[in-house]
């Protein structure tokens, strides 16, 4: 349930384990919270612990997902090399993270001294490396760290290659068709209502993103996964100027708080189409989807603190979409002890794309018993961040013959 990276990645992988595979979306593909990305693949953001173990396993997992893409005989139908890394602008242009006051370095240096421990290639950048790697980055800087594993995907188009991959294995896709409840049997999941019908299954994953709280919902049992807005501003082409993903180390603050009013950091990186992406914003709002222009301009002159060089540049457009936020900021992957079945893969608020096919093999080997390539308790169902605040479920259970 659900067409966007996340539902994509496991589609793909279980379809060429061998698994009989339908997707259902009640939209398009990759059209929601996917679309609305940037396409990071990083470490850079994450301290030690299991996230951070996740986006390892996934950064190792995507160029030889996509090498496999790429080898892939295409149908007749379909180009060649239409699924390959230029396909989906696979960039492992690495990221750069700046301090800009004497209390970030203070944060920055040991933070990344932690992550090295932890096997991430964090490398401290002398006032000169700095300025030959990002020569429009501000002058007012105090710290910087250079990740070398950190990339860039297009987000979109991933997804579709992932998607695509999927349906040469065999997998179905559904669109236009919205979960609506559940049928159970003897306690289990034995099917989903939509509104052309009942579809049944062994197995249903909850992929749903920022939806997956409601989607939990109508089938009566409650997860607290809820929306958390994120605006991006788009330039106009520019000639090179920025080379790398480079943000404030205050960013990383805003990724792990759990505040519901506005917080914004500086996140600035280009596109292969010379656009430069400027970011970050997150915000609890529900499902209200304005743009505002207060928060546009907070993002705005975050990233003119970085650099100061973008200062008159046109921006061609804003987008904002709904990341999929949960309280602890973990993932939630694994089955639903309260109704067989049902299975989530969901939760990873901004970090989707990054931890899609690294979340994809951990589904794959808990769903077939497997060894896990990392320990995946950390990301159960049923741990209290995911259960404790989550709303009463008012769905009614349709009870099978």
């Amino acid at each position: 349930m659900g067409a966007g990276i996340i539902g994509a990645a496991c589609a793909r992988e279980l379809a060429v384990a061998g698994f009989d595979v339908l997707v259902l979306d009640r939209a398009g593909a990759a059209a929601a919270t996917t679309s609305h990305g940037e396409g990071n693949v990083l470490v850079s953001d994450k301290g030690p612990g299991p996230e951070l173990e996740l986006a390892q396993l996934s950064r190792r997992l995507w160029p030889e997902v996509l090498a496999a893409l790429a080898e892939r005989t295409p149908s007749p139908d379909e180009p060649d090399g239409v699924d390959g890394p230029d396909a989906v602008e696979w960039d492992p242009k690495g990221g750069i993270v700046v301090a800009t006051t004497a209390e970030g370095a203070e944060a920055l240096l040991p933070f990344a001294a932690a992550q090295r421990a932890a096997g991430v290639r964090a490398e401290t950048m002398d006032d000169d490396a700095l300025t030959a790697a990002e020569p429009f980055l501000t002058e007012r800087r105090t710290a910087a760290v250079y990740y070398p594993d950190d990339a860039q995907v297009q987000p979109a188009a991933a997804a579709t290659a992932l998607l695509t991959d999927a349906l040469r294995a065999g997998a179905r896709l559904r669109t236009g068709c919205e979960v609506l409840g559940a049928v159970t049997r003897g306690g289990r999941l034995t099917a989903v209502r939509t509104a052309d019908g009942p579809v049944e299954a062994d197995v249903f994953v909850n992929a749903a993103g920022p939806w997956s709280g409601e989607v939990a919902r109508r089938l009566g049992v409650p997860l607290d996964v809820r929306p958390r807005r994120g605006e991006v501003l788009v330039t106009t082409p520019l000639p090179p100027t920025v080379f790398h993903k480079v943000y404030d180390a205050d960013y990383v603050g805003a990724v792990g708080s759990g505040a519901g009013d506005l917080q914004t950091s500086a996140v600035v990186e280009s596109t292969r189409a010379g656009s430069i992406l400027l970011g970050s914003s997150r915000r609890r709002v529900g499902f209200d989807d304005r743009l505002r222009p207060e928060v546009l301009s907070a993002v705005a002159a975050k990233a003119l603190r970085l650099f100061p060089a973008l200062a008159g540049v046109h921006v061609m457009r804003a987008y904002g979409g709904f990341r999929p936020y949960v309280p602890d900021h973990l993932p939630v992957i694994g089955a639903d002890p309260r109704l067989p079945g049902l299975w989530h893969a969901t939760g990873h608020e901004g970090a989707g794309i990054g931890l899609s096919v690294g979340t994809a093999l951990l589904l794959r080997e808990l769903l077939t018993g497997s060894a896990t390539a990392i320990d995946a308790s950390p990301f159960r169902v049923d741990r209290p961040a995911v259960l404790g605040d989550a709303l009463d479920a008012s769905a009614t259970t349709e009870e099978g013959s």
